[in-house]
């Protein structure tokens, strides 16, 4: 009696669950990075030749560069101004009022990211099957469609724990990441031809509206790989000193992977003729076979796979809490804010995003990233980089541990560079980037009418921020 009246009080004295603060600088800043490379260096530069025709479509590298450091500006802000779990659900929702625009703008946000996030991670996931043809031989098509579904089972299957095993898995991914760039660069570097890496078609850098569009295109893939540098911000709330943590880890994996991806791209065009690696269906591990033989192939192989895997990880890992911080706030489906009873990480929202990237992995990876690009320039980049400006012009007295430099510069750079490659791409994604939205405005309506909330009945009142 006396044993089980102390159990049914030290179970009510057991906290609630709770997101833990485990995330430090070192592990941001490979969380960041894992996301960053993952299997977008390895794919994209195949694609970026392809759309500008020659070795100029390093431009897009320099440019998406830009875009991303003066992007990250614009996160490092918002995370730090308006701390917590979900990212940028949090910063449009605060920014433009929780009562009214915000509640409209966080929602849209939610209902691109559901079908985006997986998308980008489904791309990891086909690059990885993709590249077991290099050493399974005679895979069919069919067969690759299977084992990318089957790497987004195992990515979600390893996340299911709490997070502190989870950083230092993730740590273990981000290492051999490292290793298989490193190689790659170093190798490249040892047998580099300038004659190759720098053979420029005729014409091909005169200003013209042809120029315009391919630096689009490429840029549109390069911000591909870059995209990630702000993964962080999507854990808020298990990152140790946020205000320190969040900006370091944003700007210096900016910095780092541009420099890494520039390598990278003039190792591979000055060992191999650009237009063979437009035609490579295993740029790098051919790359390797032809510097050190097959042996050095196969091994990079399974690094790309190593590294592919370290990033559909990570995004597994933040996206899930983008479902999570929308149902807390009422305004997503209840169950997906709902933590493990005793691993304390959203189970739900983690196998919501898995099992969509997991269907995803049966499309086209060229479609894929072009889609889920366009899909999130206006309801996530722009829309966060007006908030910002809109807070900080209505709300001037809100506390800001990091404020970017040379403010509103990086905020216009930012802005034109998402636009740029938005208005430029073809026809049929922009449409499709314009639908998105209306469809994710009619959907919100029809809930906010269901339910009686604004615009159609009660407004609630803004948390102070």
């Amino acid at each position: 009696m006396n044993r089980t009246s102390h159990s049914a009080r030290e179970k009510e004295s057991d906290p609630p669950p709770h997101l833990e603060r485990r995330i430090g600088l070192l592990n941001a800043f490979s969380i960041n990075m894992s996301n960053m490379v993952g299997s977008g260096t390895f794919v994209a530069l195949p694609l970026m030749l392809g759309a500008m025709g020659g070795p100029q479509a390093l431009i897009g590298w320099v440019v998406g560069a830009i875009i991303a450091f003066a992007d990250g500006l614009v996160w490092s802000e918002l995370a730090t101004t308006l701390p917590g779990s979900g990212g940028t659900y949090v910063y449009v929702r605060e920014s433009f009022g929780s009562d009214r625009w915000g509640r409209l703008w966080s929602f849209l946000f939610v209902f691109q990211m559901v079908s985006s996030g997986p998308l980008e991670i489904a791309s990891g996931n086909i690059a990885i099957a993709q590249y077991t043809g290099y050493i399974l031989r005679g895979i069919t098509p069919l067969q690759v469609k299977f084992v990318a579904a089957g790497v987004g089972v195992l990515g979600t299957t390893l996340l299911y724990r709490r997070i502190k095993p989870i950083v230092k898995v993730m740590f273990v991914l981000w290492v051999g990441m490292l290793m298989s760039i490193v190689w790659v660069i170093l190798a490249g570097a040892s047998h580099f031809s300038p004659q190759l890496a720098f053979s420029f078609p005729p014409n091909s850098l005169h200003l013209s509206v042809s120029l315009m569009s391919g630096v689009s295109s490429t840029t549109l893939f390069a911000m591909y790989c870059y995209l990630g540098y702000y993964g962080v911000c999507y854990l808020g709330d298990e990152v140790i000193n946020p205000a320190r943590t969040v900006p370091r880890s944003v700007l210096l994996s900016v910095a780092v992977v541009a420099l890494m991806n520039l390598l990278f791209c003039l190792s591979i065009v000055g060992v191999m003729p650009w237009r063979e690696v437009i035609g490579s269906e295993f740029v790098v591990c051919e790359f390797m076979q032809r510097i050190y033989g097959h042996w050095a192939g196969a091994a990079i192989c399974l690094l790309m796979i190593w590294t592919s895997f370290g990033g559909i990880y990570a995004m597994l890992l933040t996206y899930s809490r983008i479902p999570y911080a929308a149902a807390r706030d009422g305004n997503f489906f209840r169950i997906f804010g709902r933590l493990h009873a005793q691993k304390d990480f959203p189970h739900f929202a983690l196998l919501l995003m898995g099992g969509l990237a997991t269907v995803a992995s049966f499309l086209d990876l060229a479609e894929v990233i072009t889609a889920l690009i366009m899909a999130r320039i206006l309801v996530q980049f722009v829309a966060q980089i007006i908030g910002l400006m809109w807070l900080r012009s209505r709300r001037p007295e809100v506390k800001r541990p990091f404020r970017m430099m040379l403010y509103p510069v990086p905020c216009a750079v930012a802005l034109c560079g998402w636009m740029f490659i938005f208005l430029m791409a073809p026809p049929k994604y922009i449409v499709f980037g314009l639908l998105s939205v209306v469809l994710g405005c009619l959907v919100f309506l029809a809930l906010a009418r269901r339910s009686r909330i604004w615009p159609f009945g009660r407004q609630e009142q803004p948390a102070p921020i």
